[in-house]
């Protein structure tokens, strides 16, 4: 009888053994160790305290800041890149507008005596230098020098072209080849980029040579030089007299075209 009370007694033993244990909270079992592994990453410890970054840590900062950089310098080499491409489309719509005019061939031919500069040749023909110039005159030397200054630019050698045309103006500014020659210096200067130049020259075809058959083209390209300074009222301005006064004329059309877009 007593034996077998021990026995039950021992068999109950584990049963009474876990009924005495308390349950423990279970959030705060997985905080409690969650903030212990927190400890361990380097980022915070069980006091709440910031610990210092583990190697790892910091390379993984570094190759953070170190791609940053090198998207803002991504940006900034695809803005310059963009900048390089409008200049390049730019010189290139330079050169499609000079080769047309000359394919065109208008220079290479002597203008007609209408397309004299009577107004500059009225103004300085009382002038010592206009008469001399004007009882030295020689029409097939002055032909001579003018195709020659018009084959440097189909040879594109615009800074030669740049000074034969000056030397031209200097010594015949009464040619008849004149009006061709200041406005193709014109041409000349945009294509070198010498906006300012360019503009004036352009602007001297229509002043020094009214009635000449390129002041119409002339005022045109000085509308484009206009636009390009950042000029657009001018530049429009100059588009309306094209439109308003030559009507008949390709550069009209065109101005017409530009007007839509300005």
């Amino acid at each position: 009888m007593i034996r077998s009370t021990l026995i039950a007694l021992a068999l109950g033993l584990p049963t009474l053994a876990v009924a005495a244990i308390p349950i423990t909270d279970r959030s705060a079992y997985e905080q409690t160790y969650s903030g212990a592994d927190q400890g361990m990453n380097g980022t915070a410890t069980e006091g709440g305290a910031m610990a210092p970054l583990s190697a790892q840590g910091q390379l993984f900062m570094q190759l953070q800041q170190m791609q940053q950089e090198i998207t803002s310098l991504r940006g900034m080499l695809e803005e310059q890149q963009n900048q390089l491409s409008q200049l390049r489309q730019e010189n290139l719509e330079r050169y499609q507008t000079l080769d047309s005019r000359l394919n065109e061939g208008v220079a290479a031919q002597a203008p007609s005596p209408s397309t004299a500069p009577a107004t500059s040749a009225a103004n300085n023909a009382g002038t010592p230098a206009a008469q001399e110039a004007a009882a030295n005159a020689d029409p097939e030397q002055e032909k001579l020098y003018y195709e020659a200054s018009f084959d440097l630019i189909k040879e594109r050698d615009f800074d030669k072209a740049q000074q034969a045309f000056s030397a031209f103006l200097r010594k015949y500014p009464n040619s008849q080849y004149a009006g061709n020659a200041q406005y193709w210096l014109g041409e000349v200067h945009l294509v070198q980029g010498d906006l300012q130049a360019s503009g004036k020259a352009f602007a001297l075809v229509s002043h020094n040579y009214p009635q000449h058959n390129k002041v119409p083209d002339s005022l045109y390209k000085l509308a484009d030089v206009e636009r390009r300074l950042g000029h657009a009222d001018k530049a429009r301005a100059i588009l309306q007299e094209v439109v308003a006064q030559y009507p008949q004329s390709s550069a009209a059309q065109l101005a017409q075209k530009d007007l839509g877009k300005l």
